[in-house]
C-alpha cells in the first residue's frame, strides 16, 4: 500500500533529479559559450545517431543540441523518433515542402524543436516577467526578417536588468548575454528527456 510518506519521498526524489538535470543542462549551455564556433547554417550530411556538424561551425539550434548531448541526450535521435511516428504534427511539409524526415537537419530547425519540446516536454506561458523564466528553460524568438531563434536560460544574472542570461548563437558565435526580452518571444519550454 502506498503511503503519504512514500509518495512524498518519491516527489522529493523526482524534484531533486529534475533540479540536477537543470543544473547540468545550464552548465553545459554555459560551457558552449566558451567554444569558438563560426555561424554557418550550411546543410551537412551527418552520422546517425550522435551526428554533428563540424565542431567549429553551428547555428542557434546547435547550442541547444550540443548542450543536451553533453549531458547524455541526443536530440537528433529523439526528434527523429518522434517525427517518424508523428510526421504530420511537424511543420516540415508546410514550411519546407518535405514528405519525410531528414536525420541530417530536422533537429537543427527551430520550428521542429518548438513542436518537439511542446510534445515531449512542457510548453510554458509567454510572459514579459523575468521571474517566469527559470534556469534550464528553452526560449524561442522571432528575429527581424521573421527568422526563428532559440536559446537556453541560464542561472547567471544580468547586473543591469536582473534578467537571467541566455546561452545562444545569433550570428557571432555562442554567447551568454542579457537578451531574454530583446525580441518577440514565440515559445517557452521545459524539456527533461525521459531516459
Amino acid at each position: 500500500m502506498t503511503t503519504f510518506l512514500s509518495i512524498a519521498a518519491m516527489l522529493v526524489s523526482q524534484n531533486t533529479a529534475s533540479q540536477n538535470f537543470e543544473r547540468a543542462l545550464v552548465s553545459a549551455a554555459i560551457d558552449r559559450t566558451k567554444h569558438e564556433v563560426r555561424y554557418d547554417g550550411t546543410y551537412h550530411s551527418i552520422a546517425y545517431p550522435n551526428g554533428d556538424v563540424p565542431a567549429n561551425v553551428g547555428v542557434c539550434t546547435d547550442v541547444v543540441i550540443r548542450a543536451y548531448r553533453a549531458i547524455g541526450a541526443d536530440l537528433q535521435v529523439l526528434v527523429h523518433q518522434d517525427m517518424t511516428e508523428n510526421f504530420s504534427r511537424y511543420p516540415s511539409k508546410r514550411i519546407w515542402g518535405l514528405r519525410s524526415t531528414d536525420k541530417n537537419i530536422d533537429h537543427r530547425r527551430v520550428p521542429i524543436l518548438q513542436v518537439f519540446f511542446s510534445r515531449q516536454g512542457k510548453s510554458l506561458p509567454l510572459t514579459a516577467k523575468s521571474e517566469d523564466y527559470t534556469p534550464g528553460d528553452i526560449v524561442t524568438w522571432t528575429l527581424p526578417g521573421n527568422f526563428p531563434h532559440i536559446g537556453i536560460v541560464t542561472n547567471k544574472v544580468s547586473a543591469f536588468s536582473g534578467n537571467l542570461l541566455i546561452a545562444y548563437n545569433i550570428g557571432a558565435g555562442p554567447k551568454l548575454e542579457d537578451m531574454l526580452f530583446a525580441y518577440e518571444i514565440t515559445g517557452h519550454y521545459r524539456y527533461t528527456p525521459k531516459e
